[in-house]
């Protein structure tokens, strides 16, 4: 079946959705212990999270880089996360979404997120043909983030260890079953009107 281009496909519930980011240890098993981001986590810094497990494992090799070793699953409010959403502009300019250059980039410097479209990724990590949604968060957007929006941290390393080996032994059904359940987010249909802002 063919999947849209733009579509945000994520684990969530009624109130929460699950977002991907990966940290040293340092940082990461902190947060999980204290469910929180800790005073170390700079929130005067962009910080990008990812709906798609499996494009956070193609930029975290696994959990296997320098400084992403621990992979956490973050709860976040479903009304920050759409918050989030209204109040973002695309990290790039398109021609026929914004009128022009100049006009995108006052957008650019005054919008607290962005959006940025990159290929979803399969087991192998190779690129598909659709695109997976990252949100950079900066400012009040990161704040929000680290300070009410979080709602529980939990540590995925362990999961995302098991699928790599699983998908290193050729065992892809086996890996399939274990991956995070991602449905196309209710509150971002394709080409809804209201969000048509972050389309490419």
């Amino acid at each position: 079946m063919d999947q849209p281009q733009h579509t945000i496909r994520a684990a969530y519930s009624e109130s929460a959705i699950t977002v991907y980011q990966a940290y040293s240890p340092e940082i990461g098993l902190a947060a999980v212990r204290d469910g929180r981001f800790p005073a170390a986590w700079k929130r005067d810094r962009m910080t990008w999270i990812k709906p798609s497990f499996l494009w956070m494992m193609y930029r975290c090799g696994w959990g296997a880089k320098t400084g992403q070793e621990t992979v956490l699953a973050i709860d976040i409010s479903r009304d920050g996360f759409e918050w989030a959403l209204r109040n973002a502009c695309l990290s790039s300019y398109v021609r026929g979404v914004h009128p022009d250059r100049a006009t995108w980039q006052r957008q650019l410097k005054r919008a607290p997120t962005r959006v940025q479209w990159d290929p979803e990724r399969d087991l192998h990590l190779q690129p598909l043909p659709y695109r997976s949604l990252q949100l950079g968060l900066s400012g009040e957007a990161a704040r929000r983030y680290a300070d009410e929006w979080t709602v529980a941290i939990r540590d995925v390393t362990p999961l995302a260890h098991n699928l790599h080996a699983l998908v290193s032994r050729g065992e892809l059904d086996s890996a399939t079953r274990l991956l995070p359940q991602e449905l196309p987010y209710p509150a971002y249909p394709a080409g809804e009107e209201s969000l048509a802002h972050l389309l490419e």
